[in-house]
């Protein structure tokens, strides 16, 4: 690897909201693309199956020792992991639409650009780990 390319990849580097935004945004988009589909297709089953995880993992974390989030923020992340998991059953029994999935997914990442917002508000820099993130998709 050059020197150059050494520098590129340490400028890129993306800060841990900045990747949980991303992740937001690939998820939301997998649900997006199968919100028409039904409930039976292997491809709204993954989707459904891909956020339930991605949210199983915030909670775990929200619920392990050492995490410096607030408590209030804590218990939030952790009582809409529960949430997304019971309203995801009932997607897949088809009692319930996506769509409320996609919406609190979206809620979330609004929260994180503004969360980014004020950090690079805070600490102006060239660096680009301190920038909003940016939508990796234009669906949202």
């Amino acid at each position: 690897m050059s020197y150059q390319a050494y520098q590129k990849a340490q400028t890129s580097v993306e800060t841990p909201s900045q990747v949980e935004y991303r992740l937001f945004v690939q998820v939301t988009n997998a649900l997006i693309d199968v919100k028409d589909k039904p409930v039976t297709d292997p491809d709204t089953i993954a989707a459904l199956d891909w956020n339930r995880r991605m949210w199983s993992v915030f909670s775990s974390d929200c619920g392990a020792k050492g995490n410096q989030l607030p408590d209030g923020l804590r218990a939030g992340v952790i009582s809409l992991s529960i949430w997304v998991s019971k309203h995801s059953s009932l997607v897949m029994r088809g009692q319930e639409s996506i769509d409320s999935l996609i919406n609190i997914n979206k809620t979330i990442m609004e929260g994180l650009a503004d969360q980014a917002k004020l950090q690079a508000s805070a600490h102006p820099s060239n660096d680009p780990a301190a920038q909003a993130p940016k939508p990796v998709n234009a669906t949202l």
